[in-house]
């Protein structure tokens, strides 16, 4: 898919999942390190990532939110948890 396919792709779609958002993320900031775009090509990318980042951010609140209510105690009080991750090698 071209660059400018997958950017067509992100304005016909602009809720894409949390992982589909994160994987687009990576190909902007790739292109973005080659260095060789013209400054207006590198402007759109660059405005295209942000959008994707508030996205993401906006995704990981939503969830987090739901996982507060989740926690929700029988006395009404809403617990948070730090999430943990186990790293075993």
């Amino acid at each position: 898919m071209s660059r400018s396919e997958s950017t067509m792709n992100q304005k016909e779609n602009p809720e894409m999942s949390f992982e589909a958002g994160l994987e687009r993320l990576e190909t902007v900031v790739k292109e973005l390190e080659q260095g060789d775009l013209p400054l207006e090509q590198a402007l759109a990318l660059f405005e295209e990532g942000m959008k994707i980042s508030a996205q993401c951010r906006r995704q990981l609140e939503a969830a987090e939110n739901k996982v507060e209510i989740l926690l929700k105690k029988a006395d009404s009080k809403v617990t948070t948890e730090p999430f943990e991750i186990n790293e075993q090698e």
